[in-house]
């Protein structure tokens, strides 16, 4: 009766998320008149037929407003610029000059915030920025990506789920295996990426890797976050040839960087010089930056790498006060010789200004939904991958089974063949606390701290319009259920005869299915917690202590009857206290105990009565599980949906913004 419950309750749980869920994929970066197969059959070619696209923007500002509504701090001001296709463009600058601001605001990626007020002008083809006016690819400085896949495999599911249907498997593999012959994989892409635990692919291949994904879609412009960052001379230099060839190959290509060194200085066709939020020079790379500062006086020394000169030219020196306020008059005397220059104001004055209505009606950038696949298309490829992630994860699975193992047998050696005494009434309750606290633990910190890495990954994918929400939450909960099962029965298996527990192989196989049951509502909670927190460290506060309050009420500690009202509640979300009364009814029905006295406990159901356990059958707390698992689940969809990044609209400027 209970295992067909169970089967009743996982089949509506996968039926009402797979009705919710079709709501379509999530929306894609597409241009509005492009027909996608010719865009990707120009990528294919080898990317020299993308679309060519200019973009240029005029009086960007970022201010940072404090509590008050005051500006506090210029991010950016007035900046304007221009970056070309076939030509690879430098943000360059010191820390806190605003060069990943500007990037992040020409992608559209600028994390939305209520403390910022972001203005200003962006043209592509010379026209205002329009929904979905161009395809671009976003390289984060954090190359994340699934552990255990391979760099084929990584690279296969991407093009599967970005490109169109209408391609033939074997069109789709040799677009992949271009793209790893382009970009230097196809020695390593065999090889599984790795993470901390597992060694995988290098640095540098990883960022390559990125850059793979993001091409895919064949995007007219690539934004790459300082993509040197955290490598080596050898691999930062393969990866700035990579984009180097990109920009020749008809991209438009803009990077940050902080300080390159000269090799990779050279193939900077042009650089932005930013320095506190204002540009100190934007032209041509290589000598003309030289020259011009040597223009104003400042020399830049034989042999000395021009890229260092430039950076220590425009950073502020904190040495002492008095370096303080010279580099700082120097910096401010800069701004104000390249603001003065006729090149600047001839570029603000050939940017016509439209009027605001017609601008800020065409100001946010908004994705074009555009559906590759349908929804058991997603389903099908992303259960695929949560598949593979969930078995190949060796280290994981390894440690999880030992732990399973040891606890078992700790925990088995301490209640060794409990017999029928008055104290073993006790005993028995204190191992089924035991068991039901270490299997919803064991789940929760497994989920708690791989989730926000996760959801980072999957906030990216769907905002490229990769898949929807529904398929991805529906694929890697069924995947996970094989692997979730296996190591509470592990811990079942070895402990129920350790302890002798009710000798019976129908009690066993409902200790087993109490516990497992348990370890998917722990591990949905798990992942409620890490879609809820902002980082993997606080998740893996949040989660323990949240658990520790269903302990508490998990009805050992305190008795049900003697819980203040205020409190009751508690007791009725806890998987704790569901899992642990079903293991006492489980174990106490049936039961007969030695007694010498007629006030001892005589029988099971006379321990489930005195402890406030007993009146309700094991299928009542399996039910209960039920219900806190769909609760957990449902809460994981809606953080999801609402937690979407959201970025800052670009708004006209209203009269003159400056420092």
């Amino acid at each position: 009766m209970e295992v067909r419950g169970l089967g009743q309750l996982l089949a509506a749980l996968a039926a009402a998320l797979f009705v919710r869920a079709i709501a379509g994929p999530g929306p894609a970066l597409l241009p509005p008149a492009e027909d996608d197969d010719t865009d990707a059959e120009a990528g294919e070619e080898g990317g020299g037929g993308v679309p060519p696209v200019t973009i240029r923007w005029a009086r960007i500002t970022c201010a940072l407003k404090n509590k008050r509504g005051e500006v506090a701090r210029f991010l950016l001001s007035n900046v304007s610029g221009e970056a070309k296709p076939g030509r690879l463009l430098a943000l360059m600058g010191p820390s806190g000059s605003g060069k990943t601001t500007l990037l992040n605001v020409l992608a559209g990626q600028l994390t939305a915030s209520s403390s910022l007020d972001l203005s200003g002008y962006l043209y592509v083809n010379g026209r205002p920025i329009s929904q979905g006016g161009y395809k671009i690819a976003f390289v984060r400085q954090e190359d994340l990506f699934f552990s255990q896949l391979t760099v084929r495999e990584t690279l296969s599911l991407a093009a599967e789920l970005q490109l169109p249907d209408t391609w033939a498997p074997e069109r789709k593999e040799l677009y992949v295996n271009d793209l790893l012959f382009r970009l230097g994989l196809i020695n390593c892409a065999d090889s599984i990426v790795g993470d901390a635990k597992v060694r995988g692919i290098s640095g540098g291949e990883k960022k390559r890797l990125s850059l793979a994904c993001e091409l895919i879609a064949s995007p007219s412009v690539i934004f790459a976050d300082e993509p040197t960052t955290g490598l080596d001379a050898f691999q930062a230099e393969k990866v700035m040839e990579t984009l180097r060839q990109l920009a020749e190959d008809g991209h438009t290509v803009i990077c940050s960087i902080h300080q390159p060194r000269g090799s990779v200085y050279g193939k900077f066709d042009d650089i932005v010089l930013l320095s506190e939020g204002e540009i100190v020079y934007m032209g041509p790379a290589k000598e003309e930056p030289l020259t011009y500062f040597a223009s104003l006086g400042y020399q830049c020394p034989d042999h000395m790498n021009p890229a260092e000169f430039l950076a220590d030219l425009i950073s502020v020196d904190y040495g002492s006060a008095e370096s303080v306020q010279s580099s700082q008059k120097r910096i401010e005397n800069l701004i104000e010789a390249f603001s003065n220059k006729t090149l600047v104001t001839e570029s603000n004055e050939s940017i016509a200004k439209p009027e605001e209505s017609e601008f800020s009606a065409k100001l946010v950038r908004k994705p074009t939904i555009k559906q590759r696949r349908g929804w058991w298309g997603q389903f099908r490829l992303l259960f695929k991958r949560a598949w593979m992630q969930a078995f190949r994860d060796g280290p994981t699975n390894k440690v999880r089974a030992r732990m399973s193992v040891a606890s078992a047998v700790i925990f088995g050696s301490v209640f060794w063949r409990m017999g029928k005494s008055q104290t073993s009434i006790q005993d028995r309750m204190g191992l089924l606390q035991v068991a039901a606290i270490n299997t919803a633990m064991a789940a929760l910190t497994k989920t708690v701290g791989v989730f926000p890495k996760e959801r980072t990954i999957v906030d990216r994918e769907r905002a490229k319009g990769s898949y929807a929400l529904g398929p991805y939450l529906s694929s890697k909960l069924l995947a996970e259920i094989p692997i979730g099962a296996a190591f509470p029965l592990i811990f079942g298996s070895i402990l129920y005869p350790m302890a002798k527990l009710h000798p019976t192989f129908s009690r066993f196989a409902k200790f087993c299915g109490i516990v497992t049951v348990e370890s998917f509502a722990a591990s949905a909670m798990g992942l409620t917690v890490g879609a809820m927190a902002p980082t993997t460290e606080a998740a893996m506060a949040l989660g323990p202590s949240l658990m520790t309050v269903f302990i508490v009420f998990g009805g050992y500690y305190v008795n049900p009857d003697n819980t203040p009202v205020i409190f009751r509640w508690i007791p009725r979300i806890s998987l704790i206290r569901w899992a642990f009364q079903g293991l006492c009814i489980n174990e106490f029905n049936g039961l007969q105990f030695e007694h010498q006295h007629s006030y001892d406990i005589q029988t099971g159901e006379q321990a489930l009565e005195r402890f406030s356990l007993g009146g309700i059958r094991i299928a009542d707390t399996l039910v209960a599980q039920g219900r806190i698992l769909m609760f957990w689940y449902w809460s994981i969809y809606l953080l999801l949906k609402k937690n979407r990044p959201k970025y800052q609209a670009l708004l006209p400027p209203i009269g003159r913004r400056s420092k």
